[in-house]
């Protein structure tokens, strides 16, 4: 019967792993070595986040691209017009030398080359230089000052004071120069930066020189004309000669350096490169008329700052967006999987042996029905266990009352043939006297619970009998910390425990035997309650591992379907276990000699023992 509903369970539980695969793979695809919950979420990763995420990377270095193609085409026009500003702001500071030839008084000075006397020189200086400061150090005129020399004479006209050095003349090249800062020792106070136009004076009546103009121009002009493109502070604009020797920028202290101009692709228009790692865009303007270069240098990240801010929002958003996204799925793909990795752990229960299992599922869809299918299953699988264990728990009811009422035809036949053996009278006497007690005990009191103190007193009988059958070869004491009259226990535990200490420690071999038993009380298995040890131990040769093997997985096993094991503390741990539980029962420990230890909760008072023995027939008539 046992074997017929274990095939049938097998049958039932390998139809219904089929139906719950066949449902999957009718619905959902995937890879099968991932639970259903994973493979929702990554279904739903796969079709919502990633392409969502591709889209939005996409689009942003397409804007960001976007933005550079036009940053990079916008400002070289800006830098055009600048360039033609320049141009014609240069133009009109071409025109300031030829206004040295509009004062026929100047020009006479400078004809000069003796003076009769120091008195008419300074006259010159006073005319020269005051003519050089009513026509060139105007409001509106961005000329720091105007230096002349001629015949060894020097006249100025500054709005700073500036390095007496100067007065010497510079070595300028070709007739008419731009000289920048750098190339003189020229200082003004308060550092302006600036640059020289020079040009060579002549006299077209004698044709030949008479001086050399030079008029420091301050660059703020410049400044002014491209500070509507320079207002960030993180770029970089600068004014260079086509040889690439820096005339103006917006750092100062680059003025007068040289830029390798020939790394430039080209000189109109924008392109990008990478400095010191950081890649930048460059955009460049070159003057038709100066051959000078507007350079405008930016990084791309400025460029993009406000792009940057968009996808950094963006990103918060996409970011939050895709936590409730998957938080949904996620509880969507749990509703969804929770009911089937129930039914999979109740099933591994009922694997286990556990058949007190139901599974709640309150849907009307393909699970709700396979939810459905697996309750009737289970269901009638415990009807059909039931009714197996009532029939093998009515067969053991006799085997289990023949066992508290027999005693061992071998010790009985033992202990005859040592009476009729013995001589001494008082000796037979006291063994026949210790005999009734024990058949009184054993027949007459059909009690299954019985006082601690007649359970003990019958196993101290029976050991007093064995004393006289082995004399000095057997030794044993009885120990207790417990109340003997207030306590229970179940009857008839102690002497099949007993008789197999004798018989494996006695009479398979020589030599002498103790048997030491021991009981007392510790904390319950169950909260506020109290156990019963008893602990049994002998000196003997011990348990073999084979044996010792065996005997823990009966114990383990099913005590009650093993009771014709042949030994005789399975069917006394059997029987603890079905009035206590399975907390209790019997353990067994070999080493030199054997411990056996019995465990029951402490039964105390006449209503703990009707219940244990209401228990026990309920056991019988279930």
């Amino acid at each position: 019967m046992k074997l017929l509903w274990e095939n049938l369970f097998f049958l039932r539980r390998k139809t219904l792993t089929n139906m719950i695969f066949k449902m999957l793979r009718s619905r959902w695809w995937s890879p099968k070595n991932y639970q259903l919950r994973k493979r929702l979420i990554i279904t739903y990763i796969l079709l919502t986040l990633i392409p969502i995420t591709v889209l939005v990377y996409f689009s942003y270095n397409q804007y960001t691209k976007l933005i550079e193609e036009q940053v990079g085409e916008n400002v070289p026009k800006i830098l055009d017009q600048m360039n033609k500003n320049i141009d014609n702001q240069m133009s009109e500071l071409e025109n300031l030398p030829e206004l040295l030839y509009n004062s026929n008084d100047v020009i006479s000075v400078l004809r000069k080359d003796t003076y009769i006397n120091q008195s008419a020189l300074q006259i010159d200086y006073y005319k020269v230089n005051s003519y050089l400061t009513n026509t060139y150090l105007t409001d509106i005129s961005p000329v720091l000052g105007v230096f002349l020399w001629s015949n060894d004479r020097f006249f100025s006209s500054t709005l700073l004071p500036y390095s007496s050095g100067f007065k010497k003349i510079p070595s300028f090249k070709g007739n008419e120069s731009i000289v920048l800062q750098d190339e003189v020792d020229l200082r003004f106070k308060s550092k302006p930066s600036f640059f020289l136009m020079t040009k060579k004076i002549k006299d077209y009546e004698n044709r030949k020189d008479i001086g050399t103009l030079a008029i420091a121009v301050n660059l703020s002009f410049i400044e002014n004309t491209l500070k509507d493109i320079n207002k960030k502070n993180e770029a970089q604009l600068l004014l260079m000669s086509k040889k690439g020797k820096i005339i103006y920028h917006s750092d100062p202290t680059h003025i007068g350096m040289v830029e390798d101009i020939s790394n430039y692709p080209t000189l109109k228009g924008s392109f990008s490169t990478n400095s010191n790692g950081e890649k930048q865009l460059i955009s460049v303007s070159k003057s038709e008329k100066m051959d000078w270069v507007i350079v405008y240098k930016i990084p791309m990240k400025y460029i993009t700052q406000k792009a940057d801010v968009i996808k950094s929002v963006t990103l918060v958003f996409f970011v939050i967006i895709s936590l409730g996204t998957v938080i949904i799925s996620a509880f969507t793909a749990w509703g969804v999987s929770r009911p089937i990795y129930k039914l999979s752990r109740l099933m591994k229960d009922v694997e286990k042996g556990n058949f007190n299992v139901d599974l709640k599922v309150d849907s009307k869809d393909e699970i709700g029905i396979l939810a459905q299918s697996f309750n009737s299953m289970i269901s009638k699988i415990r009807e059909l266990i039931k009714q197996n264990f009532h029939i093998e728990i009515r067969q053991k009811q006799a085997e289990l009352y023949a066992l508290q009422s027999q005693i061992n035809p071998h010790f009985m036949y033992n202990t005859l043939e040592t009476i009729s053996m013995t001589i001494d009278d008082d000796t037979v006497s006291e063994m026949v006297t210790l005999l009734g007690r024990m058949l009184r005990f054993s027949l007459g009191n059909k009690n299954r619970i019985v006082p601690f103190q007649k359970e003990v007193e019958h196993i101290e009988n029976y050991l007093t009998i064995q004393k006289f059958r082995f004399e000095d070869r057997l030794n044993f004491s009885i120990k207790s910390d417990i109340n003997l009259h207030q306590l229970y226990s179940p009857k008839f535990i102690l002497q099949p425990i007993i008789e197999n200490c004798i018989k494996h420690g006695l009479e398979a071999r020589r030599g002498t035997l103790t048997i030491r038993v021991i009981i007392r009380t510790i904390p319950g298995a169950l909260q506020g309650t109290e156990d019963v040890i008893i602990r049994i131990e002998d000196d003997g040769t011990g348990i073999d591992e084979k044996t010792q093997q065996e005997i823990h997985s009966l114990l383990k096993s099913d005590p009650i379907g093993r009771r014709d094991s042949g030994f005789g503390m399975i069917n006394v741990h059997a029987r603890i276990m079905m009035l206590f539980g399975e907390e209790y029962g019997l353990t067994v420990e070999s080493g030199n000699g054997t411990n056996i230890i019995i465990r029951f909760p402490v039964i105390e008072g006449a209503e703990a023992v009707i219940k244990y023995e209401r228990r026990e027939d309920d056991y019988f008539h279930e």
